[in-house]
């Protein structure tokens, strides 16, 4: 089979294509075209079809990493949506929770007051009534008040409907009719059942998730669709997939339909992509570091695999969210962010970037302010003619001149401005891991860096040297990683549903029931896509708590009818998480299941090796804090393609490969494995 990776960042658009029988692996890296981001895809697949020497019309499958949904969601660009709840509830989606997100400030966002999905105005009730525990129905469905609320909507220009009732996690019947009703009365429009998205109790987060799918469900469609006429076009047979949240990928009919399901689609693959690097390497503890153009992506693994965001922690862009979600947290740092003095006199870098156009001052193509890339070109950690392989010739004159600005406002010299921006770059980066780390329970120095992205090896070293991280791992190809990863990753689809039960009253035949009829739900969609039944995978698991917790753990069940015992292991998994267990009775919350559909995945990546003289490409000076001084240090440049295998070299060093540039400082050695991948120790 060959397959294509592509992931679409702020910056730059990057691809891998794999070729499973002859193990054959190609990448190419491309700018964004933030206005149409498929513009860049289909040039993208076409420049990398010519460079590999192959027929696009031999490529079986394109899987891709895309921002669109995301970005409907920042930039507060969607449809303009509707919704129809059970009568009284009109304003759940404004109420929330009462719980501010910064308990004690009056001067706070809360983004779903402030910029709500569905306007008041288009929020319509409509009489019903379904009741806990049972689902009985105590007010049957107002078919005729769902049509006129479907008739007023229309009539007020909404193009996308999320059907909201209380407990329909229990019951779906009245959604799916009233979808049915708003979609005979607005042909053509978006509507989403909030049941078919993730039939889970808690409303606010459930309707708040209806109503994103409705926001950004258009949008999305039409973007995907519009590509895969694209791909079509460029004679291109093979499906279009797309990276889920849960780091899995889904067909783009499936994708279309729950496009809130997309929402970490790129960073997801980004950190799939360092899990397989690291386990080529048998390193099984990583923090992902995904730096970018425009942000830094990081991701968590541990022994368990990677870390999933708990119910507490799903959100995006502040707003709560009901979907399966590795647990990703995304700060404004990349090459493209921009430094400056704010308002009062801090000296800051980012979250604002110069993105893909202009982009940073030392591209030449009408950036003014000063970044990131700035900085590092005037330290002498960017080379000006091997910048993308030398594609993209930098100039360091227009970076000096931008950089003086700053300098100038800050009473510094242009050098020590360049190093306290990469200063604050890498503390703002630093804080973001303490966060996902420090603050969750676990010790950095355990761990192992992945740096990924086009600017993550620039700045790895000294981030993990902030954080007392002993060991960085670099991946053949870390400006790609994230394209890479979309080319090792299954096929992954979700169910789940809430089923309150409590240790003492639990009924197994009911819980069997129920995973029996998700389970054939999950392989129904697999073969769909054409998966057969020996390539699926399903596991099954149990959110639990003990009885008046306010958050659950997930249990994994056993491949076997289910028994009390299963839940033994609750005790041990919170004993891990919070550092103690109870005899309290346990409650079963929901039944989860996910269920891969296996296919050929990269396997290994081609590997060269030379020595350190073939690989020495000369020598340049490099500026680097040691001793408590920006001092100038005579630096080796290395091409990584020729470097030797398992010889250790000492930093200060600068190594380079098309997709990115590796900086390895003083203190540090750097040595390549038999995995392809570069480790860098202090």
């Amino acid at each position: 089979m060959r397959g294509i990776g592509v992931d679409i960042g702020g910056t730059f658009t990057d691809l891998m294509l794999y070729d499973s029988g002859s193990g054959e692996v190609a990448v190419h890296k491309l700018r964004s075209t933030p206005h149409d981001p498929g513009i860049a895809l289909v040039q993208g697949i076409r420049e990398l079809c010519t460079k590999a020497g192959v027929e696009a019309s031999s490529i079986d499958a394109v899987f891709h990493g895309t921002t669109v949904a995301t970005n409907a969601v920042l930039q507060h660009r969607g449809a303009v949506a509707g919704m129809i709840t059970t009568r009284g509830f009109r304003d759940v989606v404004h109420i929330g929770r009462h719980q501010r997100p910064l308990q004690h400030s009056v001067m706070q966002d809360i983004p779903w007051q402030a910029r709500p999905f569905v306007q008041r105005r288009h929020r319509k009730v409509v009489t019903e009534r379904i009741v806990p525990p049972t689902g009985e129905i105590l007010v049957p469905l107002a078919e005729d008040e769902v049509r006129a609320a479907a008739r007023e909507l229309k009539a007020e220009g909404v193009t996308a409907v999320a059907v909201c009732f209380l407990f329909s996690y229990i019951n779906p019947v009245h959604e799916r009719r009233a979808a049915e009703i708003v979609a005979e009365e607005i042909p053509g429009a978006f509507v989403t059942a909030s049941a078919d998205i993730f039939p889970q109790f808690r409303e606010f987060e459930r309707f708040t998730t209806a109503t994103m799918n409705a926001f950004v469900g258009p949008g999305t469609g039409t973007y995907l669709d519009r590509l895969e006429r694209a791909l079509a076009s460029e004679g291109i047979p093979g499906k279009l997939h797309v990276m889920m949240s849960n780091g899995g990928v889904a067909s783009a009919q499936q994708a279309s339909r729950k496009p809130v399901t997309l929402l970490l689609s790129g960073p997801a693959a980004g950190v799939l992509g360092g899990v397989w690097a690291g386990a080529h390497s048998d390193r099984k503890r990583l923090i992902t570091f995904d730096m970018g153009g425009t942000s830094a992506d990081i991701g968590i693994v541990t022994e368990r695999g990677v870390i999933e965001a708990s119910a507490r922690d799903t959100e995006v862009a502040g707003y709560p969210l009901l979907v399966p979600m590795i647990d990703i947290h995304t700060i404004g740092a990349g090459g493209g962010s921009i430094a400056y003095v704010d308002d009062g006199g801090a000296f800051r870098v980012g979250p604002r970037s110069a993105g893909a156009s202009p982009g940073p001052a030392c591209y030449d193509l009408g950036g003014t302010e000063p970044t990131v890339s700035d900085a590092n070109i005037l330290l002498g950690r960017l080379d000006a003619s091997r910048f993308l392989g030398g594609e993209l010739a930098l100039n360091k004159a227009a970076a000096t001149t931008a950089m003086t600005g700053l300098a100038d406002r800050l009473g510094l010299g242009v050098l020590e401005t360049a190093e306290g921006v990469i200063t604050i770059a890498n503390a703002n980066m630093a804080a973001a891991i303490r966060s996902r780390t420090i603050q969750k329970g676990h010790d950095p120095r355990s761990f192992v860096l992945v740096a990924l992205g086009g600017a993550g090896p620039l700045h790895a070293a000294d981030v993990a040297a902030s954080l007392d991280v002993p060991e960085v791992l670099v991946p053949a190809y870390p400006g790609i990683t994230a394209a890479m990863g979309l080319l090792t990753s299954d096929l992954k689809y979700d169910q789940m549903r809430t089923a309150f039960m409590v240790e003492g009253a639990l009924d197994a035949a009911r819980l069997d029931r129920e995973l029996g009829e998700m389970e054939s739900e999950l392989r129904a969609a697999l073969a769909a896509d054409g998966v057969a039944a020996t390539d699926i995978e399903i596991v099954a698991g149990l959110d639990c708590r003990y009885v008046g917790q306010g958050y659950e753990l997930r249990v994994q069940l056993p491949a076997e009818p289910f028994t009390p015992a299963a839940l033994d292991a609750f005790h041990t998994l919170h004993e891990q998480e919070y550092g103690h267990a109870s005899h309290d009775p346990i409650e079963i919350v929901n039944l989860r299941m996910t269920a891969l559909g296996k296919r050929a995945t990269i396997e290994k990546l081609p590997v060269g090796s030379g020595t350190l003289d073939e690989a020495l490409l000369g020598h340049a000076d490099a500026l680097f804090r040691a001793d408590g001084a920006l001092r100038t240090f005579t630096t080796p440049h290395y091409d990584r393609a020729k470097l030797p295998m398992d010889e250790a070299f000492p930093g200060p060093a600068i190594i380079f490969q098309r997709d990115t540039t590796i900086v390895v400082p003083p203190g540090w050695s750097a040595r390549a494995d038999a995995a392809g991948n570069l480790l860098l120790n202090r």
